[in-house]
């Protein structure tokens, strides 16, 4: 197929279709993490086969798709060896139909990447990198058990850079323990002088079974108050900026919004590969198992019918709403509700009139031309207000 892929046959329908895959390697666990990884895994090239080989199994059922974006998470990513990650993108290409201009994320952590090895991962179809920051500050990121340093991170952005890479998103994170108002506004603008094309802002969460949740108790977190200034004022000096705001958690330049994200929130298909990667795919929402030697024994021995898939759901028509409302509303466009009437059947302004207008009367959403969306207020209490829009 060759490693620049191909444009779909213009003559047939374009259906258009995302990638995750999952490399689950960390060298250390963050003590706020609760996705699926693991350390002190040394089988990269095994681990790459399986990959490999679920791809190949995909391929047929791909087939007339277009892949216009791909996104390789973790964990991170930048752990498994160039040589295997080399192996790994020349099989997409070779398995799925990648648009010439498919946007091809890779995750990063600055410390386990130079400009050499960037170098590679750009020349092996790698077009923009997502690097995790997540402060600008030393002892907040020592607060974090992030390995890295502000320093590490200046490197590495700056040999992405010198690589060729274009397109580069930075992780921040607010409500980060003994973190102020002040420090959350050192890291956003230091950021914003390095010029990346996209800025992410994600709130700390305590997820239950992570080291933080067994000690939250003895954590120095802001207050909500503090924690709701804090995200804010980021907001309106990401936009003086330049970065326009596109989703809650998400800042970009004119032009650099990330496809592949974009697509989660429209509802698009995508395939998750790679233990506990998660798919949207024939109508159907799935995750792969979260063991990586079940993972790996499951490829290699396909024909043995080990089942590596869960949480199958075939969605019903309120599940249909319910992530329709869900995923359009944490968009800044937010929900058209002629859209949501046309597709479902159902007058959204009639159904929550005891709520909407109380949302809209007290600063949380607005409505403009036929589209319910949030405020910035409303956006940082959003998880509330969604969880009082669901049917059912």
């Amino acid at each position: 197929m060759g490693l620049l892929g191909k444009k779909a046959n213009k003559s047939l329908p374009e259906k258009k279709l995302g990638l995750y895959l999952h490399i689950p390697f960390c060298e250390k666990k963050c003590d706020y993490c609760d996705f699926y990884s693991i350390t002190g895994f040394s089988d990269f090239g095994r681990y790459a086969d399986a990959l490999m080989l679920e791809m190949e199994d995909y391929a047929k059922a791909a087939d007339g798709y277009t892949v216009d974006s791909v996104f390789i998470g973790g964990g991170t990513p930048t752990v498994m060896p160039v040589k295997q990650m080399q192996e790994i993108l020349y099989a997409l290409y070779a398995n799925f139909n990648i648009d010439r201009d498919a946007e091809i994320t890779m995750e990063a952590n600055p410390a386990t990447v130079d400009r050499r090895s960037l170098k590679k991962l750009l020349k092996g179809g790698v077009n923009r990198l997502s690097i995790g920051l997540q402060s600008t500050e030393n002892e907040e990121l020592r607060l974090l058990s992030r390995i890295h340093t502000f320093e590490d991170f200046e490197d590495a952005f700056y040999d992405a850079r010198d690589a060729g890479f274009e397109n580069i998103n930075v992780d921040l994170m607010y409500g980060i323990p003994s973190q102020t108002e002040s420090t959350l506004f050192r890291s956003v603008e230091k950021v914003c002088e390095m010029e990346p094309e996209h800025i992410s802002l994600y709130g700390l969460k305590i997820e239950e079974g992570t080291p933080f949740a067994k000690r939250q108790e003895t954590l120095e977190l802001p207050d909500e108050d503090t924690e709701y200034r804090m995200y804010a004022d980021s907001v309106r000096y990401l936009a003086s900026r330049g970065f326009q705001q596109y989703e809650i958690s998400n800042f970009a330049l004119e032009g650099c919004r990330s496809r592949h994200n974009y697509r989660y929130w429209l509802g698009e298909e995508y395939i998750g590969i790679g233990p506990g990667a998660h798919s949207f795919f024939g109508g159907k929402r799935y995750s792969n198992k979260k063991d990586i030697a079940l993972y790996m024994e499951g490829m290699e021995y396909i024909n043995k019918g080990i089942r590596l898939i869960e949480n199958e759901t075939v969605l019903s028509d309120t599940d249909r709403m319910n992530e329709f409302i869900m995923l359009r509303l944490r968009l800044k466009d937010g929900l058209d509700a002629n859209e949501f009437s046309s597709r479902f059947g159902i007058d959204f302004t009639a159904t929550f009139a005891d709520r909407l207008p109380l949302y809209i009367d007290n600063g949380f959403m607005r409505f403009e031309q036929g589209r319910y969306s949030f405020t910035t207020k409303g956006m940082y209490v959003s998880n509330y207000i969604l969880s009082n829009l669901m049917l059912g």
